[in-house]
């Protein structure tokens, strides 16, 4: 039997991983006014992920956040980052003309190449960089299996 699925479940799945994209493509809409651009995930928070001997290391810009404004959250293979800011900017009454400074939410899902030791990830942030460094999870030592004979 296949691990893929029928053709209907591959659809399916193929539709909701579709309509997750568009919700997170809404979000990225720059502000409705006539200097407002596309945003793209990769734009709003771009990453370095760089394997090091037994462990990751990934690196992100987060210009404008504090480290309470970070949740970083490891699970299986997938390293998900978000940030939310509600801080006040000056002249919150002011008419912008325009405004590209990132404020607000977005988040960021990495796939990794291999499986981390969720307990022993860190993570700290410095001057608006956040590094996160992700251990490789030790493979578990070969181990011999004996084979019973069988009565018949």
């Amino acid at each position: 039997m296949s691990s893929r699925g029928t053709t209907s479940e591959t659809v399916v799945r193929f539709f909701e991983r579709l309509g997750r994209q568009f919700a997170d493509a809404s979000r990225m809409w720059g502000p409705a006014m006539p200097y407002g651009r596309w945003v793209s995930a990769a734009e709003a928070m771009p990453i370095d992920l760089v394997e090091r001997g037994d462990e990751f290391v990934v690196t992100v810009d987060l210009p404008g956040f504090e480290r309470d404004d970070v949740d970083v959250r490891v699970a299986g293979r997938t390293l998900r980052i978000e940030v939310e800011s509600d801080a006040v900017i000056d002249g919150e009454k002011e008419r912008f003309r325009r405004r590209e400074r990132g404020h607000g939410s977005t988040r960021r899902s990495v796939r990794l190449p291999e499986e981390v030791d969720v307990e022993g990830v860190s993570a700290r942030m410095t001057n608006g960089v956040l590094t996160v460094t992700l251990p490789k999870l030790e493979a578990e030592d070969a181990r011999t299996i004996d084979i019973e004979e069988s009565d018949q």
